[in-house]
């Protein structure tokens, strides 16, 4: 058995990659971070479940849908234990962690990614983590579960990247992700096993309790080739460690509740995984984002990988199939506050992605900025985007928000005054992202497109998911059964507290010691042929499934890209490209080639001016009386089907 001594430092750290080797060296042990928990008075508990009875009676969107799908009633449990807080006194109230578990465990009671009880200082901005990682795969012979990366530095014998763990703590590795996951929130089966097997290895403080184990016990076997004995069954026990997670930080959108503060779609637990995961597993992204932060030359990117601007938001790249070249864009996340930016550098990378087919990647994106995730859509189609519409849950307090903030919630204002007379659950549907800019740009990239996604895409993400397949842009190639399933709008406490500021009877409170809350509160419904179905619970169902190896675990993707390869070669591009645009003598000279394409139609200033037939792949237009025109756009249809679509700016 290989020991791992609870030493002050990591015995891996100063073996690790320069940009996080400081900082993992405050890593500090379970029992030293337990001694300063627990600060928090017998008022300031009654206080948080006062604020919490009412965001989620209140506030809560999916309330009816919970309550009903799962049998839960998060507010009655609520009261009861506000109930018990009244009968206790500072002498005989519980330990601290007995309330955070039980507040805890209300939230998770409805299974919602986007409603958590977020614990107090010192707990918030914390991972808990073990130095490696552990992903599923399935083979002929059924699931297993493998160390998928290993910190730099961190060795033990036989412990590497390939490894198949077979026990944890002494339970058969497949109960112990069934086990975990029962404790962790998730809008499906998928989505709740994936977390349980992340959980594994990395918890984040400000949703979860640290660990009730201080070390693990881990067995697994590595393959003994010298010896030819075939597997041998080693054992590992590792220590947690709790470390500030802070080298990459969120998205902060500030108290003021306004632009994107309130426009967020985001998993925080997915988020802050993510981060840890570039922090043990994938330090030269930090050291690149540094560089490009402070104006530096930044670290070379792997062969082959196209350099981005953002390196915590985008990995691009071509990939090599034997179906053929095709580009590759990953996307980490949508949690970028600079919109005009992100959708800048998208397009920036879809320009640089070869014709033939793009594999557009948004596995583990916890989302982020729904702004970003609609505004993207139409860079990839000719078709005019719907963005998703959101509900309120129709309830006074509510009301008295909009009513109070017009500004920027007077859209749904009208319906929810309505509802006083007629009795409505929910708002009128209004989108979060305004049309016309979800239309401003158009598109840019004119080959196929397929999107792979997973159980732990969630919120932004499976909104973006949900209007690439409505839109029709392309088949989904799922890793699971469906997307996490967050179909809302998530505001925090301190948001509510700001739209009510200045209003003497707000019953918004700040919380103490750094504690917060966050809640859905405008749920999105789909459009298209899936009109007015809700994501939240029922997630995007993938068009093609498919089941990662071990190959795509150890090899980067490999099997996974074949089979994207092998979609993509059976799609057909549609490429368009007006080559020239030239006013002369009143008129408009246009310039377009064209592939896969039998028409084309234009529109000057979004006025219908001509139609042609193709046959050789290429047309030179005049549009007469078009002097002063701002915007030329052509259309190319296929068979009467829109299948491209191009604009111009003029002047």
């Amino acid at each position: 058995m290989a020991h791992r001594a609870d030493s002050l430092t990591p015995d891996f750290v100063p073996h690790t990659a320069e940009a996080v080797r400081e900082h993992l060296a405050a890593a500090t042990g379970l029992p030293a971070f337990l001694e300063g928990a627990g600060t928090l008075s017998l008022a300031e508990r009654r206080l948080i479940v006062d604020q919490a009875l009412l965001m989620l009676d209140q506030n809560y969107v999916h309330l009816p849908l919970k309550s009903a799908m799962y049998a839960v009633n998060p507010v009655q449990r609520l009261r009861v234990l506000r109930r018990r807080l009244e009968q206790q006194t500072d002498e005989t109230k519980p330990v601290e962690w007995l309330f955070h578990a039980e507040m805890s465990e209300i939230f998770h009671s409805v299974r919602d990614l986007h409603t958590n009880y977020l614990l107090p200082n010192p707990y918030r901005g914390k991972i808990a983590f073990l130095p490696f990682l552990v992903e599923r795969y399935e083979d002929a012979q059924g699931e297993h579960f493998m160390v998928a990366h290993v910190a730099q530095g961190f060795s033990a014998p036989g412990f590497e990247p390939g490894v198949e763990i077979t026990h944890w703590s002494g339970i058969p590795i497949a109960k112990a992700v069934d086990l975990n996951a029962a404790r962790f929130a998730g809008s499906n089966a998928a989505a709740r096993r994936s977390r349980g097997i992340q959980s594994l290895t990395l918890r984040p403080l400000a949703m979860h309790l640290p660990p009730f184990e201080e070390w693990v016990t881990v067995s697994y076997t590595d393959a003994d080739a010298g010896a030819g004995a075939g597997a041998t069954l080693r054992e590992l026990r590792e220590s947690w460690r709790i470390v500030d997670n802070a080298l990459l930080p969120p998205f902060a959108g500030g108290a003021a509740p306004t632009g994107a503060a309130l426009a967020m779609g985001l998993d925080l637990d997915m988020d802050e995984a993510n981060r840890a995961k570039v922090m043990l597993f994938a330090p030269k992204v930090i050291a690149r984002q540094r560089a490009l932060e402070a104006g530096e030359t930044a670290p070379e990117v792997r062969a082959g990988e196209i350099p981005t601007s953002m390196p915590k938001v985008f990995r691009a790249q071509e990939v090599q199939t034997a179906s053929g070249t095709f580009g590759y864009i990953r996307i980490f996340t949508f949690n970028e506050s600079d919109v005009a930016g992100f959708i800048n550098e998208f397009i920036g990378l879809l320009r640089q992605m070869p014709d033939r087919g793009l594999i557009l990647d948004v596995r583990d994106n916890g989302g982020g900025v729904i702004w970003n995730s609609e505004l993207a859509l139409q860079t990839l189609t000719p078709r005019r985007i719907t963005p998703e519409p959101t509900q309120f849950i129709n309830t006074p307090l509510n009301l008295r928000i909009c009513r109070r903030n017009q500004q920027q919630l007077g859209d749904w204002l009208p319906s929810m005054e309505q509802a006083v007379e007629i009795g409505a659950t929910y708002s009128s549907a209004v989108p979060l992202t305004p049309e016309d800019k979800a239309n401003a740009i158009g598109q840019q990239y004119f080959g196929p497109v397929v999107l792979i996604a997973s159980a732990r895409c969630y919120s932004a993400t499976d909104i973006f998911a949900a209007g690439f397949q409505d839109h029709r842009i392309g088949p989904v190639l799922g890793t699971d059964e469906n997307t996490g399933a967050g179909g809302a709008n998530v505001w925090e406490h301190q948001h509510l507290v700001e739209l009510l500021a200045g209003d003497p009877e707000t019953p918004y409170r700040p919380l103490p010691k750094g504690a917060g809350m966050r809640v859905a509160i405008r749920r999105s419904l789909r459009v298209g042929s899936n009109s007015g179905t809700p994501v939240e619970d029922l997630g995007i169902t993938p068009d093609i499934p498919y089941r990662m190896t071990r190959r795509d675990l150890l090899e980067g993707n490999a099997d996974l890209f074949e089979r994207a390869g092998e979609v993509l070669k059976g799609l057909t591009p549609h490429v368009l490209s007006i080559t020239d645009a030239t006013a002369a003598a009143g008129a408009l000279r246009l310039k377009v080639k064209a592939v896969n394409v039998d028409r084309l139609d234009v529109y000057v200033d979004q006025r219908p001016r001509a139609s042609v037939d193709l046959s050789n792949g290429q047309a030179d237009l005049t549009v007469p009386d078009a002097a002063g025109a701002h915007s030329a756009r052509v259309e190319g249809f296929v068979g009467g089907e829109l299948v491209a679509s191009q604009t111009a700016r003029l002047n």
